[in-house]
C-alpha cells in the first residue's frame, strides 16, 4: 500500500483542479476505480464508485477541489489580474509561481509579481498586499498576446505550482493540495482494499466538487446518492508548528489519524465518532482526537441532507495548507485509510440503524 501510496498522492497533488473545475482528479478517480463500482456523477461533476451489495448505503468520499485563483482581467501590458478560489492569506502569495490552465488544455505558468525591496518604502515593506493589488507575470507582453497567442481568457482557472517532493524526515512529503488529495487518494485506496474484501452494506465511493467555497458539492451529492452514513476524509491543519500549543496539539505530524467530533459546520453524530474511536483503539490504529474553533468540511452539508446523514471526519494533519506547500506524514495517511476500512466494515444494518434511534 505504502509504494502505491506515494505514488498516487503525488499524481494527485500535481494535478490542476481548482474549484469548479476539478476534471483532472475526477479523471484520476475514475481510472484508478475502474472494475471496483458503478461509476456515474451528479449534475455538478462530483463522482462515485457504488458497490451493489446490500445493507446500508455508507459513503466514504473526499473533496477533489484545492484552493486557487480565476483570472478576473488582464492589463493592456500582458499582466494577469486574479480572484481568489478558496481561502487565501496574501502573505502566502508573492513571489509564488502559478500555472493558469487555458481552454486549450495548455497549462501556461506565471509568477505572482512582486517589487524588490529596493522600490519599497519602509511603510510598504510592512504592509500586506490584497490580492486585488497584486498580478500575475506570464511572460506576456500585451494583452493581445496573452489572449491570441498564449490562450488565456477571462474565467480560466489558476492553480499553485508546486512539484511533489520527498523530504529528509522519512514518510514526510512536501506538496500543494494536501488538502484535499489526501482525502481523494484515501477514498481510492479504501474502495480497492474494501471492494477485495467482505462488508456489511452498500458502499459508494467518491469525490465531490466545490467543498473549499462553501461545501457546495456536498449538498447535490447527498441528494444525489442518499447515504445512510458520510465518513468524510480531509486534509485539515497541524497545528504543532512554533506559535501553536504543542501541549494542547490536536493535529500533530506523526500522531495519527485525526478524528474531528466538532467544528462550526456540523457536530459529528456522537454515536458515530464512539465508534470510530473505539474502532481505533480496538485496531491500534493510532489517532488523535480534534475539537476545531474554526473550518469546517463537507460533513457541514452531509449531516444536513435528506432527513438527516450521521457524518465523521477523518483527516491526515498537514502543516501549512491553503499555501503552495503542505506537508504530511505518510504514516498519518496509512493510519485514515486503515481507520476507514475497519470503520467501513463495521456499519452494518443494526449499528447504522443505532446511530439514529432516538426513541
Amino acid at each position: 500500500m505504502r509504494q502505491k501510496a506515494v505514488s498516487l498522492l503525488q499524481e494527485l497533488t500535481e494535478a490542476h483542479s481548482v474549484s469548479g473545475h476539478e476534471d483532472e482528479v475526477r479523471a484520476i478517480f475514475v481510472d484508478e476505480m475502474e472494475g471496483c463500482g458503478n461509476l456515474s456523477t451528479d449534475k455538478n461533476g462530483s463522482v462515485f464508485c457504488e458497490t451493489d451489495a446490500p445493507g446500508p448505503r455508507v459513503l466514504i468520499a473526499g473533496h477533489m477541489d484545492e484552493v486557487g485563483f480565476m483570472v478576473q482581467s488582464i492589463t493592456l501590458d500582458g499582466f494577469i489580474s486574479f480572484v481568489a478560489v478558496g481561502g487565501w492569506w496574501e502573505h502566502n502569495l508573492l513571489a509564488q509561481r502559478v500555472e493558469v490552465l487555458t481552454r486549450s488544455g495548455e497549462k501556461i505558468h506565471g509568477v505572482v509579481a512582486s517589487k524588490p525591496p529596493h522600490q519599497l518604502t519602509a511603510a510598504q515593506r510592512s504592509q500586506v498586499m490584497t490580492i486585488d493589488q497584486l498580478f500575475i507575470d506570464i511572460g506576456a507582453t500585451s494583452r493581445r498576446e496573452a489572449q491570441e497567442v498564449f490562450g488565456v481568457s477571462l474565467g480560466d482557472p489558476i492553480a499553485p505550482w508546486s512539484p511533489f517532493t520527498p523530504m529528509k524526515q522519512k514518510d514526510w512529503f512536501m506538496a500543494k493540495a494536501f488538502d484535499n488529495r489526501v482525502g481523494m487518494a484515501g477514498a481510492i485506496q479504501a474502495g480497492q482494499i474494501l471492494t477485495q474484501s467482505t462488508y456489511p452494506n452498500r458502499l459508494i465511493f467518491g469525490g465531490t466538487v466545490q467543498e473549499e467555497v462553501g461545501l457546495r458539492g456536498a449538498k447535490t451529492a447527498a441528494n444525489y446518492i442518499k447515504p445512510d452514513v458520510a465518513i468524510v476524509l480531509e486534509g485539515p491543519p497541524a497545528d504543532d508548528t512554533p506559535g501553536m500549543s504543542h501541549a494542547d496539539s490536536q493535529g500533530r505530524l506523526g500522531g495519527g489519524v485525526q478524528i474531528r467530533m466538532f467544528d462550526p459546520s456540523a457536530i459529528m453524530n456522537p454515536r458515530l465518532a464512539h465508534l470510530a474511536i473505539d474502532t481505533a483503539r480496538k485496531e491500534g490504529i493510532s489517532h488523535q482526537i480534534a475539537m476545531r474553533r474554526a473550518g469546517g468540511t463537507d460533513a457541514g452539508s452531509f449531516h444536513l441532507a435528506n432527513e438527516g446523514v450521521p457524518s465523521i471526519v477523518l483527516g491526515v494533519p498537514a502543516r501549512y495548507i491553503h499555501s503552495h506547500n503542505a506537508i504530511i506524514d505518510l504514516k498519518d495517511y496509512e493510519c485514515m485509510v486503515n481507520l476507514a476500512v475497519a470503520l467501513a466494515k463495521k456499519l452494518d444494518q443494526t449499528t447504522v440503524d443505532e446511530l439514529t434511534r432516538y426513541l
